[in-house]
């Protein structure tokens, strides 16, 4: 993926001009299908499982994902890329009134 293609660029730049759950909320669903939004939070929810050290078929099992996804998900978690770790650092350390929610 071309990560400096303009309108690659405009996304992220619109992602983080959000400043509450609520524009999150609303540009989630304006971007996203509902499938696509409850498939993205299962991988999120996935990548803290990993972190937790969760067992893959405790997390298969709970979230409903294939062990293929799950796999898919824990080497992104354990690459180089670091934005799974990153995002669940960020909200161990200042948790969003979302996440308290939960």
């Amino acid at each position: 993926m071309d990560w400096n293609k303009p309108e690659i660029k405009r996304l992220i730049d619109a992602v983080l001009v959000l400043k509450t759950p609520e524009e999150a909320r609303r540009f989630l669903r304006d971007l996203l299908t509902s499938t696509e939004i409850e498939e993205f939070s299962k991988r999120f929810q996935t990548a803290r499982m990993l972190s937790d050290k969760i067992p893959y078929s405790v997390i298969k099992n709970k979230t409903g994902l294939s062990s293929t996804t799950v796999a898919r998900v824990a080497k992104w978690l354990n690459g180089k890329g670091g934005g799974y770790r990153s995002v669940i650092s960020k909200l161990h350390d200042h948790p969003t009134p979302l996440a308290r929610e939960s």
